[in-house]
């Protein structure tokens, strides 16, 4: 499999990649179905980062499942080349169409935990989301628009600001990570 591949060569920035990492690896090797929903327990996701040119803001969705603003992304739904995700769910979130990838590959690593939830009139059980994240860079003079039935909002954040946007608190040691990632740059 070419994603564990990936993963595999993936340099983790810091202890939870390295802990992600290893029980995503373990994961693709355990199960055949990871890259699909029908894995219940545990299955792929992918998302973007996206950030302007001069790396001064972040675009972010009002999600509206989570109810907090958050990245865009989501599930691999079979496929394994998450990039190709990232960029799709980019578009069909955000309604942008020039958009890049401009990380050497996946940019960030997760596990994410899903509470149970009900989506489209279906009870979803709690699982969790093996992510991966790609670095993107758009204009931030494009048209935005949204996607009434995952999100209620698209909107630039001053990238200091993003963390204190999302209201989940599992997600905003991630978030200053990724902006940590970005500094070193």
């Amino acid at each position: 499999m070419h994603l564990r591949d990936e993963i595999e060569n993936y340099k983790t920035f810091n202890e939870q990649e390295e802990a992600d990492k290893a029980l995503m690896l373990k994961y693709i090797d355990t199960f055949d179905d990871v890259l699909t929903r029908e894995n219940q327990m545990c299955h792929f996701t992918a998302s973007g980062w996206i950030v302007n040119k001069e790396r001064t803001k972040v675009l972010m969705i009002y999600h509206n499942i989570y109810n907090s603003w958050a990245w865009v992304g989501g599930h691999a739904d079979g496929d394994a080349d998450l990039d190709y995700v990232a960029l799709k769910e980019i578009g069909e979130e955000t309604g942008l169409t020039n958009v890049k990838i401009i990380s050497d590959g996946i940019y960030s690593i997760e596990i994410l935990t899903v509470d149970s939830h009900i989506k489209r009139g279906k009870f979803v059980p709690s699982h969790v989301h093996l992510n991966c994240c790609y670095l993107v860079e758009v204009d931030d003079t494009e048209p935005l628009r949204m996607k009434e039935d995952e999100n209620s909002g698209v909107k630039w954040i001053d990238i200091d600001k993003a963390v204190e946007a999302s209201t989940e608190a599992k997600m905003k040691p991630i978030y200053q990570k990724l902006i940590d990632k970005l500094n070193l740059k």
